[in-house]
């Protein structure tokens, strides 16, 4: 990450205000990944941006508000790639897509997956993670509604459904990041197979 950081670290007069902003957002999402948002500093972020504090509150006004749009970029990359994945194929090539994007996220992207799975601020009661899922839960739920209704179950199970399995892509993703030797089809198809067989043998009145 401090090779990332330091890549950043350009003489202010040689960007224009949208690559200045670019560049510090980059840099913000280092250093909240890195530390939390408690810990993080917009001292640390001006020094590793290399301007001065001031030309981050510029920009922002302040940690809270350079914080909210680090996690709406974030935020809006994950979706936007599980929209992309969920987009076509039946029920199970949709998880699966879902899953994919979810994984190949955090791999591509592990300081804004670091950002997303740590606690919000203090005062921020969601955010985050929590978005994400409620986010993600609803478009994956849309899918599972669908084929629910079809196999003669109930449709209005499908938000409990969506939520069990993205949480658990979410648990597995940060074990994943944390230990990813593992290639991400690989960790993707195991985690397809595990939640499609418990669906596909779903009884209609567990007991």
């Amino acid at each position: 990450m401090n090779g990332q950081v330091k890549a950043n670290k350009i003489s202010p007069k040689r960007l224009s205000g949208a690559d200045r902003r670019a560049q510090l957002i980059a840099v913000g999402c280092a250093v909240f990944a890195k530390h939390g948002y408690d810990a993080a500093s917009m001292e640390e972020v001006a020094r590793e941006a290399g301007v001065s504090k001031p030309v981050v509150y510029e920009h922002f006004g302040g940690k809270e508000g350079l914080y909210a749009v680090v996690l709406d970029r974030e935020i809006s990359t994950i979706v936007e790639g599980i929209a992309r994945g969920i987009a076509q194929g039946g029920p199970r090539e949709r998880f699966q897509g879902a899953v994919v994007a979810f994984l190949t996220y955090a791999k591509d992207h592990p300081e804004g997956f670091a950002v997303l799975t740590r606690d919000p601020p203090r005062e921020q009661t969601r955010g985050g993670i929590a978005q994400v899922l409620e986010d993600v839960s609803g478009r994956v739920g849309s899918v599972f509604a669908h084929e629910l209704k079809r196999l003669g179950y109930n449709p209005e199970l499908s938000g409990l459904y969506a939520n069990a399995l993205i949480g658990m892509v979410t648990q597995v993703g940060q074990w994943w990041s944390a230990n990813p030797q593992m290639p991400v089809d690989d960790v993707a198809k195991h985690v397809v197979a595990l939640g499609w067989m418990g669906l596909r043998h779903l009884p209609k009145e567990p007991k």
